[in-house]
């Protein structure tokens, strides 16, 4: 009975020819002769090749689903051509490796760093240049990065011959092949430092500190970050740093808080100069303010000053500076203020308990019903 090679696979009829190859390399691996102990081994890995064969060529595989013949595939595995071979770049893939052009490079990129700066408001809302100091690896100033003590060179690897890679014949079901793999003794550098460095231990960079003057642009906020490339950790042997984030955070200021791009204040107004009106000198960012504060002024309303805020980030003028109001009422009145403020309820008309807000609510209400029966 001819065999399905959907079944041989492990895959539905439907199957995209992208599940079809990640089905074959799942099964090769378990199904090759070096791994699998059954008796007809061999014959199992053949089969799949062939389903793969098939299943992964358009063509034969319309022609295999239209008549299921398996003729519509190549004569095994020893077909002349290189069409009888379409099969076996996906094995040597899977079991061998995609090969290498050379020995692998020592040369590595640094890791990027990340600091976190603080602050004052006052830097958020005008920009600042601040000097950080940063902990990080540089390049060697001994060996400069060549990862060996000066003087010496590195020797070519006798295991690899310099080509980073070894071979080693190796059994399967197309006879004996030539498995390549990194060297073991020189980790596919292809070369030997035999004297390194002893300043960096051979890795061709050592921890430092160093001060960088960081210039921090008005309008940035808290958790903001400032990319600085090429500034973050020295690479191994010699390799590109990596880059360096400052990260914003910003103090909190005893006057004013930031809302968006707006600064906002809180001044206290005594009751009778709310009532009669007032100045008030505010001490802002930009020097001192004289605010008005017209008679009958209540408490919560808010004065604002434009273009006092903070600096936009990523365009022109700044936020405003809101001044929000609060009416103090004293708690502690002397005999002589309390005779006062009555004499100036009974000027105005006003009787104590008596409510300002035009809606009565329910217990007054409740009050006024008792008393009129």
């Amino acid at each position: 009975m001819a065999t399905d090679y959907y079944e041989a696979l492990g895959v539905d009829r439907s199957a995209s020819t992208e599940d079809i190859k990640k089905a074959y390399r799942k099964k090769a691996r378990r199904l090759h002769p070096d791994v699998n102990q059954a008796d007809d081994a061999e014959e199992q890995f053949k089969v799949l090749g062939q389903a793969y064969e098939v299943l992964s060529d358009p063509q034969k595989r319309q022609s295999y689903d239209t008549t299921g013949d398996p003729n519509g595939r190549p004569a095994g595995f020893g077909g002349a051509g290189a069409g009888g071979f379409g099969g076996f770049g996906d094995i040597f893939e899977t079991f061998f490796g995609g090969g290498s052009a050379g020995p692998a490079s020592r040369t590595r990129r640094g890791q990027d760093s990340l600091i976190r700066v603080r602050i004052d408001l006052r830097d958020a809302v005008f920009g600042v240049t601040k000097e950080v100091e940063v902990e990080t690896a540089e390049t060697c100033s001994v060996c400069n990065g060549s990862c060996m003590r000066p003087g010496t060179s590195p020797t070519t690897c006798p295991d690899c011959k310099g080509a980073g890679q070894t071979q080693r014949p190796m059994r399967s079901i197309l006879g004996t092949v030539i498995q390549t793999q990194t060297c073991a003794r020189c980790s596919g550098f292809g070369n030997i430092i035999e004297d390194p460095c002893q300043e960096c231990d051979g890795q061709g960079r050592a921890r430092e500190r160093k001060t960088l003057k960081v210039k921090i642009p008005a309008g940035v906020d808290r958790g903001n970050r400032i990319h600085l490339a090429g500034e973050g950790e020295a690479g191994i042997a010699g390799g590109p740093a990596g880059d360096l984030f400052i990260e914003i955070d910003i103090r909190p200021h005893s006057v004013f808080t930031r809302r968006g791009n707006d600064l906002h204040a809180t001044i206290n107004v005594p009751m009778t100069s709310a009532a009669l009106g007032t100045y008030v000198t505010l001490d802002t960012f930009d020097g001192e303010e004289s605010l008005e504060v017209k008679p009958g002024t209540q408490s919560g309303e808010v004065l604002t000053l434009r273009g006092k805020g903070v600096a936009h980030l990523r365009g022109m003028g700044r936020g405003d500076l809101k001044v929000h109001l609060k009416v103090d009422t004293p708690t502690k009145l002397s005999d002589k203020q309390r005779e006062l403020l009555k004499m100036l309820a009974e000027e105005r008309g006003e009787k104590q308990g008596e409510s300002s807000t035009e809606h009565k609510g329910m217990f007054a209400k409740l009050r006024e019903a008792w008393e009129s029966v």
